[in-house]
């Protein structure tokens, strides 16, 4: 990325931000504490796609989030090694399925299959992050995540299959 700043007399700082893709983020700075914010999808464009007016305190909040204050993406290699061994899977549980008619907690689906329920998908809605207390129904299609074996495991208890 490269990094141009310029005075702008009677007015403040213009700071460029152009990407290795040919975009440019143009931050304008005035001397009142205004601030302004560019977009151009083509760096040499006069007109920008998008701006928008920060107060002070969002540019900051800004600033800190670009910088990772809240949140530090997952070194890619990790994340390799955590996608090669955890799968999510949509799964739907069959009228044959023992867990059909009972609570998360009662079919005891994590203790059988080691798989965490992380959501529900039934009749056009969805339950995320659905509670112990959440009855299953025949036809509910659960959104699970697990190691490949355990996805397999739960799949064989939502056919109906003895686990």
């Amino acid at each position: 990325m490269n990094v141009k700043m310029a005075d702008l007399p009677g007015i403040g700082k213009k700071i460029s931000f152009l990407t290795a893709e040919g975009s440019m983020i143009c931050l304008i700075v005035h001397h009142t504490g205004k601030r302004e914010l560019y977009f151009f999808k083509d760096a040499d464009d006069d007109e920008a796609d998008f701006s928008m007016d920060l107060t002070g305190d969002e540019t900051r909040e800004l600033g800190a989030q670009l910088l990772g204050a809240v949140f530090q993406p997952v070194d890619n290699d990790k994340m390799k090694i955590f996608r090669s061994q955890i799968v999510m899977e949509w799964v739907e549980i069959k009228k044959e399925s023992p867990v059909v008619g009972k609570t998360l907690e009662e079919s005891e689906i994590r203790k059988r299959t080691g798989v965490s329920v992380v959501g529900i998908f039934r009749k056009g809605e969805v339950i995320a992050s659905p509670e112990a207390d959440q009855k299953l129904e025949v036809g509910d299609t659960i959104m699970a995540i697990g190691k490949s074996e355990q996805i397999d495991e739960f799949e064989r208890l939502c056919e109906g299959e003895a686990v």
